[in-house]
Parts: C-alpha cells; sequence; structure tokens
C-alpha cells in the first residue's frame, strides 16, 4: 500500500485574526534564529484537512547549511515545524473516532505541533494540555491552537500534568530509546494511553495492544524510508 501523501492545501490567503497573526510572526521569529531562509506557512495535513498548522513550507531549501547553524538545528531541532506522519494518523483517528475524547480530560504527551491535542480538544474533549520539554515546540502548540480557533493549556513537564486525567495521547515519541521509561509511567497518569508509532518494528510491550495501522507520510515530505510511513496506534490494556 502506498503511502496517503495528497497535496495539502496552503492556507496562506485565508484570513487570521490579530492573536494568531502575533503568535506566529513571534513562532517564525524563533525558527530563524536557526534556520534563516525557511518560512512557516498555515497549512491543512492531508489527513486532517480541517486543521491548520504553521508548518514548514513545502519546498525546503536544498542547499547545505553552513557549520555554524548546522551545529544549531542539531543543538535544537524544529520537530514542531513539521507534521510527522504518527501525529497525523493518531490525530485522524480521534477525529474519526470522537468518543475516544469527548467529554474528557487529555494530555498530549511530546506534543510537537499539538495535532493530536488540537484534534483532541476539536473532537469534544473538555480540557486539553499540551507537554513538551521545548519551549518552541510549546509556542507551535499555542500557535496552532490559536490558528484552529481552541483553547489549550501548556506545560513542559509530565509531573505538572492535571489530575484527574481521562487519557493521555503521544506520538513520535519513540525514536528515542531513552522515553522508553514512559511506557510505564504514562498508564499511571491517566485512565487511558494511546501512542502512535513508526518507528519500532515488532513493539511489544505487556501494558499495550495493537488498535490499528495505517500509512502516511510526515508533512512537508522528507521522503523517509517506506518503513517510517506504516504508523501503528496503540492502546494501554
Amino acid at each position: 500500500m502506498q503511502p496517503f501523501a495528497m497535496k495539502p492545501q496552503d492556507t496562506t490567503t485565508q484570513p487570521m485574526d490579530s492573536e494568531s497573526s502575533r503568535l506566529l510572526k513571534t513562532l517564525q521569529k524563533r525558527l530563524n534564529e536557526t534556520l534563516p531562509g525557511y518560512e512557516l506557512v498555515p497549512t491543512h495535513p492531508p489527513l486532517c484537512p480541517s486543521l491548520r498548522l504553521a508548518l514548514l513550507e513545502e519546498n525546503l531549501p536544498t542547499e547545505p547549511l553552513p557549520e555554524h547553524l548546522s551545529q544549531k538545528v542539531m543543538a535544537e531541532p524544529a520537530y514542531w515545524a513539521f507534521c510527522w506522519a504518527s501525529g497525523q494518523v493518531l490525530a485522524a483517528h480521534i477525529l474519526s473516532n470522537p468518543q475516544i475524547v469527548a467529554g474528557k480530560t487529555v494530555l498530549d504527551f511530546g506534543a510537537g505541533s499539538g495535532v493530536v491535542g488540537i484534534a483532541a480538544k476539536r473532537a469534544g474533549a473538555t480540557a486539553v494540555t499540551c507537554c513538551d520539554n521545548d519551549p518552541n515546540a510549546l509556542l507551535s502548540c499555542q500557535t496552532n491552537a490559536a490558528l484552529n480557533g481552541v483553547e489549550i493549556a501548556l506545560i513542559d513537564d509530565l509531573q505538572q500534568a492535571p489530575s484527574p486525567l481521562d487519557l493521555v495521547i503521544a506520538s513520535d515519541v519513540l525514536y528515542d530509546r531513552d522515553n522508553f521509561l514512559f511506557l510505564d509511567a504514562l498508564p499511571k497518569a491517566a485512565s487511558a494511553v494511546l501512542i502512535a508509532d513508526s518507528r519500532i518494528k515488532n513493539f511489544q510491550h505487556p501494558r499495550y495492544e495493537l488498535l490499528t495501522q495505517q500509512t502516511a507520510t510526515t508533512w512537508p515530505d522528507l521522503e523517509e524510508y517506506p518503513e517510517y510511513n506504516h504508523v501503528r496506534v496503540y492502546g494501554s490494556r
């Protein structure tokens, strides 16, 4: 099966309110501190056309970065400027199955752009908190929430999570093996956990079971290995 690669709709001509515009300008400035010349464009991700996210432009510059900028990018990678395949799949899954989050308090762990948390709020979650240890990612979540007309809370540590929590959602967090410790911690923080991942083959954990799977591509498309386009969604047992 080929990954879902429909071209998203560029929404740069759609009006933004003053708060969304202010946040986007601030986020653009943060991006250009490490990636001068790169632009964030409000875009509808292919699998979540009802959402609008500030993402890197489709036609990314191809010129090699100077060494000093490469070092900055490695030190502060702008993961939040992409809508990763797993995030898209989990967000789309929630939007298609709103009963998963309706009336619940939700934590988006390792939120990045905030796409999954924003989808949860759109689908009827009572309250959504986005958690990420990157301050620029939290600004991205705030910007994208404003673009979608929803309210979210922001925290930078799982210990700050509100209690009680009904659901923790997480996507694209298992690329770092150090994050595996959260597989046991997250079920202790909420009644249920949903995790989407495309990096770990043959994932097995006693606390989780496979719920669904789908092919998708990160946007903008990084032309990743095909195996990274296969996304699996796991739920806590």
